[in-house]
């Protein structure tokens, strides 16, 4: 058990930095005008909001499963 929550945190650990990175990249790499469209305006914490786009994503997938859970189980109830 503690193995996979080891290997679980693991990964998610790697995939924020490779994010982070990734955007990063990017940042310095593209023009101003691209720059600003794909990441907004604020552009200065890249790994803050990086994260917080990826929990924003989950935070919006995990309540469209629960809605659509939901409907399920009302439906199949009666």
């Amino acid at each position: 058990m503690f193995k996979r929550l080891f290997w679980i945190g693991v990964g998610v650990t790697i995939g924020v930095v490779t994010a982070s990175k990734a955007r990063a990249y990017v940042k310095a790499h593209t023009p101003a005008g691209a720059r600003d469209f794909v990441f907004g305006h604020d552009t200065t914490n890249v790994a803050v909001s990086t994260l917080q786009g990826l929990y924003d994503e989950f935070q919006e997938t995990r309540r469209a499963r629960e809605a659509e859970l939901n409907r399920q189980y009302i439906d199949n109830s009666r």
